[in-house]
């Protein structure tokens, strides 16, 4: 007697289907398109876990520029007075302490500030 596959295809069908849970018609309940559309998904999970670096360096970036600027520094200045400080802040950790507190992100400003004046 031959094998037949059944409950192993039946199986990875579920698999399948599990993952594309609460898709919307037949994304969600039609294998080809499944498969399909798990790999696009899975596609685009990987480019977007890049991009989401991006977008948070963007936004630590401009949080940064906006609370620099209100001390009289542009963005650039900043960092290039830093980096001529010798100061090694990342921009995560320069952008928190820009919103969560204002008199040590001047203190950073004044150590570039005085860096660049030299």
């Amino acid at each position: 007697m031959r094998t037949r596959k059944g409950a192993a295809r039946n199986r990875a069908k579920n698999r399948l289907f599990k993952r594309a849970k609460g898709y919307r018609g037949g994304r969600g309940s039609l294998l080809r398109t499944v498969k399909e559309t798990l790999i696009r998904a899975g596609v685009y999970s990987y480019r977007d876990r890049k991009v989401r670096k991006r977008d948070f360096r963007r936004l630590w970036i401009t949080r940064i520029n906006a609370a620099s600027r209100l001390r009289g520094m542009r963005y650039s200045q900043l960092i290039h007075g830093l980096l001529k400080a010798g100061v090694e802040l990342d921009r995560k950790s320069m952008a928190e302490i820009a919103v969560c507190d204002p008199a040590g992100f001047d203190t950073i400003v004044e150590t570039a500030r005085g860096a660049l004046s030299d």
